[in-house]
């Protein structure tokens, strides 16, 4: 799994969503109660999604009960605190994107369930993770969709403790191709349920229109014409933007010199145009393996332009000079709000676009160390 950086995958969806008229937002109701052996005060249990804390409660003899809305039918996580403060308990590589789950394991005591109007029930003698969970068909379908994905999350669990222990690097991009077949079969089932929306949702920041846009499209109408399929079909449009075989938007930003660079001046190349900053530690990671990208085409009609997402001027020019990067650097100092990662509609970082002699997109996100071998095809 290539991690994206913490700021704009955070972000989101809502980061782009943001830029668009929002339609009127919808309430639908929760119902989650429970029993978890005898346990008395302190001990509480909270219902969190993502870094949001959406209710809380002090447990009486084990007894629990949580009530609330949300804007659709979501996932969330029952976490439980025997002393009753909760702990940050969202390590880095789970806030990136939400269900980096699949890759890194939960807490013991935390448990992800389907929130509905219900109850879904939550029975255990003592952890919510071993809870027992009972609810309507919503849970029914998410359970489904969990039973079918956790043959897999084992499998790449056991993988990754290999590797920890001195075995071979794990196919990561076998095992997130596996979970995504799995994802869309699971939709093309299950078009009107709220479960599949939520899968969609949680597709990685980075899945080309191409995969999702065709889910979307499965889904029932009622579904789609829903606030958060709105929402959605708006993000899925402004993406079609930066699509496979769409024109390059255009943008001009400067060098750390002041001299303006406009994407204009690159027709006739091949250019990767790399979204990164210099406090994105998977964008430090990844500047080795585009330099040696670099170093290979260079003499082929190839460049490299980096926009950076930096603020501070010194940090930004900085990483440049630590990582050795010998092509054309630019950035409007926004953050970020830069232009061109508006116009591209970043918003997880390292992210790039290879642009053909056209100015034609041919290709995105091509990373990692067989980098040069992605490139390779387009040129010859």
């Amino acid at each position: 799994m290539r991690n994206s950086c913490l700021l704009l995958a955070l972000l989101g969806p809502a980061f782009a969503w943001a830029q668009q008229p929002r339609p009127a937002p919808a309430s639908y109701p929760y119902h989650l109660r429970g029993q978890l052996g005898t346990l008395e005060a302190p001990a509480k249990v909270y219902l969190v999604r993502g870094e949001e804390r959406l209710d809380s409660a002090t447990l009486h003899h084990g007894r629990f009960e949580l009530r609330g809305t949300t804007p659709q039918p979501v996932t969330a996580t029952l976490v439980l605190e025997r002393e009753g403060r909760l702990q940050n308990h969202f390590p880095y590589e789970q806030l990136i994107a939400g269900k980096l789950r699949r890759w890194y394991g939960e807490s013991p005591d935390r448990l992800r369930l389907f929130l509905e109007p219900g109850p879904v029930v939550v029975t255990s003698a003592d952890s919510v993770r071993k809870a027992r969970v009972q609810g309507g068909p919503l849970t029914v379908d998410f359970q489904q969709h969990e039973a079918a994905l956790k043959p897999l999350l084992d499998l790449h669990s056991k993988a990754l403790s290999n590797m920890v222990q001195g075995g071979p690097r794990p196919d990561f991009k076998a095992h997130r191709e596996a979970v995504a077949q799995l994802d869309r079969a699971f939709i093309k089932a299950h078009p009107t349920s709220w479960v599949s929306f939520e899968v969609l949702l949680q597709q990685p920041p980075l899945t080309p229109t191409t995969l999702t846009a065709p889910l979307y499209a499965a889904l029932s109408p009622a579904l789609r014409t829903s606030v958060a399929g709105q929402e959605y079909a708006q993000q899925l449009a402004k993406q079609q933007v930066t699509a496979i075989g769409a024109q390059a938007p255009d943008f001009q930003q400067s060098t750390p010199a002041g001299q303006p660079v406009n994407l204009r001046d690159y027709r006739g190349k091949y250019v990767l145009v790399d979204f990164w900053a210099s406090w994105c530690k998977p964008c430090r990671a990844e500047n080795p393996n585009v330099l040696k990208a670099y170093e290979a085409y260079k003499s082929r009609n190839f460049e490299v332009l980096s926009i950076s997402l930096d603020e501070a001027r010194e940090k930004w020019l900085q990483a440049i000079a630590e990582d050795h990067l010998p092509w054309l650097q630019v950035a409007d100092l926004l953050g970020p709000q830069n232009e061109a990662a508006q116009r591209y509609n970043v918003t997880a970082i390292p992210q790039n676009f290879l642009i053909d002699p056209a100015g034609k997109i041919v290709a995105s996100n091509l990373t990692g160390e067989d980098l040069v071998a992605q490139l390779a095809p387009y040129l010859k």
